[in-house]
């Protein structure tokens, strides 16, 4: 594959570049940082920007003041379609998980761009006339001949009574995410060796325009090969999709997954990054915004369907991460 004898080379040679992959892998960007072009597409990955300063203070002062965000979902019963072939599958002993994804119609006064300077979030990119992506999951990180990943699995609005122990003391979301870390380990195993779960179901606190929702994730670490680096797109690629957006086992999980859904993700749950030219950083494209063809737009989300999975709870979540960062 082109892209990931590209990004050998440049990882054999040290020369910083940015990734973008969709989720089947079809389309992708590899570009040399300095020769990504702002006016196509903008990033700031963990601080890591081509956003200059003038270009930052410019749009916060031509921002809309009050921003509107209207969402129409679909019903819970066409949602309910997928969610139970879903289940026959897991029933049937196909899957453990299966992160089960919808589009969402939204109205909006911001355009993609506006979106990407107003949202506050770890990782962040703009893709023109295409997408804008806020994502707080990391994909894989890469230091000191250490890969690192962080599923995020479980989320619960701030808001709710004793919300923490509310999410810890769940059973489905215990087991949901137990199967999540179980599918990175084996991942990580396929590239690296020493494999440990370092931190298990931590929780993270994400601000966003409706409140506060507390996400769940762990880390887990494996030891590379030295001079990894001339093997940085086979390392990626191996890893692909991301396990915390399709589920396990990985392979037939995927195939339910284009049965169930109703739509394409396209470069929704892929992954972007960047290699600065010892080091690698990268986020699963997750809360995500899309621009149509007919210049509308819709959200794309979902959540990980187990066999405690309840229909109304799924339902829920998907739309409760309908979302932007803007407060």
């Amino acid at each position: 594959m082109e892209a990931v004898c590209r990004m050998n080379r440049l990882g054999a040679e040290r020369r910083p570049f940015l990734f973008v992959i969709d989720y089947k892998q079809d389309q992708v960007v590899v570009e040399e940082l300095d020769q990504v072009n702002p006016e196509e597409l903008l990033y700031d990955l963990d601080g890591v920007t081509n956003v200059v300063a003038a270009n930052r203070m410019n749009q916060q002062e031509n921002q809309t003041s009050v921003m509107r965000w209207e969402t129409f979902p679909i019903t819970q019963e066409a949602y309910a379609d997928s969610f139970h072939k879903v289940i026959g599958h897991i029933r049937a002993g196909n899957s453990y998980l299966v992160n089960l994804t919808c589009a969402t119609p939204v109205r909006t006064n911001l355009g993609l761009k506006e979106v990407f300077f107003r949202s506050q979030a770890r990782y962040k990119l703009w893709m023109k006339d295409r997408f804008v992506v806020f994502s707080p999951e990391i994909f894989v990180k890469v230091r000191d001949e250490h890969i690192y990943s962080y599923p995020m699995k479980g989320t619960i609005d701030a808001m709710l009574p004793d919300a923490r122990r509310q999410i810890l003391d769940d059973p489905k979301e215990a087991a949901e995410h137990a199967t999540i870390v179980d599918l990175i380990r084996n991942d990580l195993s396929r590239v690296s060796t020493e494999v440990t779960l370092t931190r298990y179901r931590y929780i993270d606190e994400l601000p966003t325009h409706k409140g506060a929702l507390l996400q769940v994730s762990s880390e887990i670490r494996g030891r590379l090969a030295r001079n990894w680096q001339a093997d940085t797109g086979e390392l990626l690629f191996r890893l692909l999709p991301a396990g915390s957006i399709t589920g396990a086992p990985k392979k037939k999980t995927m195939e339910i997954i284009a049965e169930a859904e109703t739509y394409e993700r396209g470069f929704y749950t892929g992954v972007m990054g960047y290699f600065d030219g010892n080091s690698l950083d990268s986020a699963v494209m997750i809360r995500f915004l899309e621009r149509q063809a007919d210049d509308s737009f819709v959200f794309k989300s979902g959540g990980g369907i187990t066999s405690r999975s309840d229909l109304a709870s799924e339902y829920n979540e998907m739309k409760q991460k309908v979302y932007v960062p803007i407060y």
